[in-house]
């Protein structure tokens, strides 16, 4: 039986999706599929190759917010930044024919209208409207415009992750519109952070043959399949269990916010995650043992 982990956005508050996965790398669980959506991808891509020590813990998410603070608050910059000081560390591992399969959603730009929006003049005005969806709940523009699409280092054709455009992907899996400037393009294709289609990949992990899939979210309270929060990820899809795992109050009461934390802040909300991630594990062991 296939198991796979989903990873889900978050932007600061992915530090608790990284603990719950160093509780994993620690204990020695190992899965089939990875797959994450925006700032999660590169602790679950450290993740695939059990290679977590490498980001040091919180370390990672400490220089995070000194990129940002360095970059004078250009928030693509200090993403693309990150994502360079890590691509040595990861690459060769990553493609290896014995790894584990690894996806990093992104929302795939499909009408030629929203193109020239999202990656142009009007991309910081069209994200603060959709901004504003949010209350509404109303996700229209993006099912018009936009489709979730999963880049996997197993896959054949157009959807394949590559060393070529790894760097791409890891960026374009980020770029939410209000805030990040510069465009984001995968083999020339127009592209938007995953939220905007696809908060958490358990589904996609699902649809793609994972029987067993682990949600990991940052987020309290429900866990939505897409940054409108018109619908909640179920509990099994098709003949797949949904596993989710969830702090229980907001990580801003701890002082992590999406893109302002505290380096207490880190700490506190890393450690929750390795202790849930445990907890977890102590309780998935015993209904898989019956």
């Amino acid at each position: 039986m296939r198991t796979g982990i989903a990873c889900a956005s978050g932007s600061a508050k992915g530090v608790f999706v990284h603990g719950v996965l160093d509780a994993f790398e620690r204990a020695g669980f190992k899965v089939d599929s990875y797959a994450a959506s925006s700032s999660s991808t590169i602790p679950a891509a450290f993740a695939s190759i059990h290679e977590l020590a490498l980001l040091e813990g919180t370390e990672y998410w400490k220089k995070v917010g000194t990129r940002f603070i360095e970059a004078n608050s250009d928030v693509s910059k200090a993403v693309k930044d990150g994502i360079k000081s890590i691509l040595p560390m990861i690459n060769e591992k990553l493609f290896a024919e014995e790894a584990p399969c690894f996806s990093i959603a992104v929302s795939a730009v499909v009408t030629e209208e929203a193109a020239q929006l999202t990656q142009g003049a009007g991309a910081k005005k069209l994200g603060q409207h959709l901004m504003l969806s949010i209350r509404k709940k109303d996700k229209s523009w993006a099912a018009r415009n936009l489709v979730c699409r999963l880049f996997d280092t197993k896959a054949k054709g157009q959807s394949r992750l590559t060393p070529g455009n790894l760097e791409d992907a890891l960026y374009a899996t980020t770029r939410m519109l209000h805030a990040w400037k510069d465009a984001a393009w995968i083999d020339g294709e127009p592209y938007v952070d995953a939220s905007y289609t696809c908060m958490c990949p358990a589904i996609e992990l699902a649809q793609a043959g994972v029987e067993t899939v682990i949600a990991i979210s940052p987020e309290s309270g429900p866990l939505y399949r897409d940054f409108f929060q018109s619908e909640t990820l179920p509990t099994s899809f098709g003949s797949s269990s949904i596993y989710h795992i969830q702090p229980a109050r907001n990580l801003t009461e701890l002082g992590v916010d999406y893109l302002r934390a505290t380096e207490e802040g880190f700490e506190a909300a890393f450690n929750l995650g390795k202790r849930m991630g445990t907890q977890f594990l102590e309780a998935f062991g015993k209904n898989r043992s019956v």
